[in-house]
């Protein structure tokens, strides 16, 4: 690759408005004695990436009566050209027999003969949000069905030129990436052996009408989970982009690795990607290992040079912080009193405001208008 940013940082995607003030977190929480597997909201305390505070004084927001009926791994991420934004979810209940992801959770049948659908929500102004819908990532353009195991942990970047010049309805489109087994199309009781891999996709919208399978994302080999992105702008103008990504492996201590590519089209198999750093956060660990970590959620500061990344040690501590002010050189330990964060809160997903998003979103919680529903 070639040097390293210097300038303002790109915020992840979702993009940042012109004028970011205040962020926005989606999450779920661990709670093996209850119904859980939700939409929770915070807000930053102003501009203070280091302060979260609940919305709807830590209880539910949404909640999914679809398919499983429990929604985790959420995502924020906002079409920049509508200013539409939408929650991205995995369609998943562990906790319906009453015991915890640690304890005889069927995480065999979870990840072989699982939904392949992601639940979907859409909001103009962050506080009034859309029914969910399902969105089938398994369905390919001929009308058949890749063969997967199960949807898990989806984010999405939004791609300005993803289609080329002249295309109907514009060139602008969310690749998606998700974790999926994946099984060959002969072996519908997916009796054979698999892993997981990162799987892409393309959309405008989230719906099925405007979805598009793409292929392999990330494949090591071995199991891999829970990507997470985010891009920076270089010094001489052209973007670079972060990834970081679960290695469920073999190997002791790999655990969440972070790499970069500088290629535009970063979804392609061609794009080359260089490793930065592996083992991210094993220390927060009560036993120092790095596996014991997962669902990262990448994110720059709208306000200074640091870029975060929460990691969420498992099963139920939740997220913890890391920080750099230059990702290239990987991510060291945020240990700051100042920090808050309401225990419990999991693998989400983080979105820069603006001014008059981040007060709307004050004043409706204020008034009650987040209460579940």
């Amino acid at each position: 690759m070639s040097q390293s940013p210097t300038d303002q940082a790109i915020a992840p995607q979702p993009q940042a408005p012109a004028e970011p003030y205040g962020y926005l977190l989606v999450h779920f929480i661990e709670d093996p004695e209850h119904y859980a597997e939700r939409i929770y909201l915070d807000r930053s305390d102003g501009d203070d990436v280091e302060r979260w505070i609940p919305l709807n004084g830590g209880k539910p927001v949404l909640t999914s009566p679809l398919g499983t009926k429990g929604v985790r791994d959420p995502y924020l991420t906002r079409n920049p050209e509508t200013g539409r934004v939408y929650i991205i979810a995995t369609d998943l209940q562990v906790f319906a027999g009453g015991h915890g992801s640690d304890s005889h959770s069927d995480w065999w049948g979870f990840s072989h003969h699982g939904s392949t659908d992601l639940i979907i929500w859409e909001s103009d102004d962050l506080v009034h949000w859309s029914e969910p819908r399902a969105l089938d990532v398994s369905a390919l353009p001929d009308g058949g069905h890749a063969s997967l195991g199960m949807a898990w942990a989806p984010e999405a970047l939004w791609v300005a030129d993803y289609y080329p010049e002249g295309t109907p309805g514009g060139r602008g489109a969310f690749v998606l990436y998700w974790s999926s087994k994946v099984f060959e199309a002969d072996d519908p009781d997916h009796t054979a052996e698999s892993y997981d891999r990162v799987l892409w996709g393309a959309t405008r919208d989230f719906t099925n009408s405007t979805f598009e399978f793409g292929g392999t994302f990330i494949d090591r080999g071995h199991p891999t989970i829970d990507t997470t992105m985010l891009q920076r702008r270089a010094a001489d103008g052209h973007i670079r982009t972060y990834r970081a990504t679960k290695d469920n492996g073999p190997v002791p201590g790999q655990g969440i690795w972070l790499d970069a590519t500088d290629a535009p089209r970063w979804w392609e198999p061609d794009a080359k990607w260089e490793v930065i750093q592996e083992g991210v956060g094993a220390e927060w660990a009560p036993d120092g290992r790095a596996g014991g970590l997962e669902g990262p959620a990448l994110f720059s500061s709208h306000t200074d040079d640091r870029t975060f990344m929460f990691v969420d040690v498992i099963p139920s501590i939740g997220y913890r912080p890391m920080v750099t002010s230059d990702p290239d050189h990987g991510f060291d330990y945020l240990r700051d009193d100042h920090f808050y964060m309401a225990p419990h809160t999991k693998h989400g997903g983080v979105m820069s405001l603006s001014r008059a998003e981040y007060d709307r979103i004050v004043a409706a919680d204020a008034a009650g208008e987040f209460a579940e529903r």
